[in-house]
């Protein structure tokens, strides 16, 4: 019999983290800690705004770069941020979109992308599928950006550099220092570097960095699923300065004869979206991150998240998999360390959730350690 399937799916594995996430569907009201998803609505605001646009006839394509007021908007946030003149935006279906589009645009079989492990699960599997080699570059214990060992990886194969701060799984916030530590020795060698900052609005203990700053061979990877609880409506963006406008423009041409792009109303509701002031949300969600740190710190091996939504705890014994079995048995939904990394010692906690349901998780989980 011939063979249906290519190769390319061969080298992926079905989301850990829906697996655990459709397991939830079958459980009696569980703890669900599984899926990084707002627990909060769109504003409303917002949703008019949606509403409005889907009204008024926005229901067709936008140009593939995206909304042109949309853009603008975006560029001048971008400048004033930087001071990059002239910066490039290309609005993508949701951040996996704009990672798939950058990691098309510049990988080659064979290629090496630097990734500090823990990762977000996506880097791993569209590298592999395209045919390039993930170098890992361990974090553990603390989290921190590993940049030494980030330098002695460098090879001439190495394409890109990926920093994800605020970082999912682990919930690291990088410091000014170490996020200019890694622009040198990305300058030194010229090599790009790709920065994801998706939760850049939740940063609990002080304003949230980013390698922009520091270097103009930066693609900053920015999105509104997060910050405006809107994950379902898909959108996110790229912006890079001039010495990246190429690769920006060769995303936009890959976008063409994939996405086409972004959802067109949803494109005139971030507009709205980025005039919104999110920050009593965000203060919420410190709370949120101080209720799962001191609920666990006596029980667990925990460094304390400094944004997004997560924490990366050391499992008891190290035994990942084991643990996150008990837990689903005691209906609390996590998720095992091995889909985030190369180690399998610690899991996933997602606190976007209520107050009342973390304080029962954590219940729960000092139980079991």
């Amino acid at each position: 019999m011939k063979k249906m399937l290519s190769e390319r799916v061969g080298k992926i594995d079905s989301s850990g983290i829906r697996k655990v996430f459709a397991l939830g569907a079958a459980l009696d009201d569980p703890v669900n800690f599984s899926i990084g998803q707002p627990g909060f609505d769109v504003p409303e605001v917002v949703k008019e705004a949606a509403i409005k646009a889907i009204r008024d006839g926005e229901n067709k394509y936008s140009q593939t770069a995206g909304d042109a007021e949309l853009r603008a908007k975006i560029a001048e946030q971008v400048k004033g941020e930087f001071g990059w003149e002239r910066p490039s935006v290309l609005v993508t279906s949701g951040m996996s979109g704009g990672l798939l589009l950058t990691f098309m645009a510049l990988i080659d079989p064979g290629d090496e992308v630097i990734i500090p492990d823990p990762y977000f699960v996506i880097y791993k599997h569209i590298i592999n599928m395209l045919g390039g080699r993930c170098v890992f570059v361990d974090s553990y214990p603390d989290f921190r950006l590993p940049v030494e060992r980030i330098a002695g990886a460098i090879t001439n194969k190495t394409k890109l550099i990926i920093a994800n701060s605020p970082a999912n799984p682990t919930g690291a916030v990088y410091t000014d220092e170490e996020l200019e530590a890694l622009a040198k020795v990305a300058a030194e060698k010229d090599i790009l570097v790709m920065s994801d900052e998706i939760y850049e609005k939740f940063c609990y203990d002080g304003p949230c960095p980013s390698i922009a700053k520091y270097y103009d061979k930066t693609l900053l990877m920015r999105g509104f699923s997060k910050s405006y609880g809107m994950p379902g409506w898909r959108m996110g963006y790229v912006a890079a300065g001039e010495p990246l406008r190429e690769v920006v423009e060769e995303m936009t041409k890959v976008q063409q004869y994939t996405f086409v792009c972004a959802p067109t109303p949803f494109q005139k509701a971030a507009i709205a979206a980025m005039d919104c002031d999110v920050s009593g949300l965000v203060t919420a969600y410190g709370r949120k991150r101080d209720l799962i740190y001191e609920g666990l710190r006596d029980k667990f091996e925990l460094v304390r998240p400094g944004g997004a939504f997560y924490a990366f705890i050391k499992a008891p014994g190290g035994a990942a998999t084991e643990f996150v079995e008990k837990a689903i048995e005691s209906n609390v939904l996590i998720i095992p360390g091995n889909v985030f990394s190369e180690r399998n010692t610690h899991f996933r906690i997602s606190y976007a959730t209520s107050n009342e349901k973390i304080q029962q998780g954590v219940e729960i989980l000092g139980g079991l350690a």
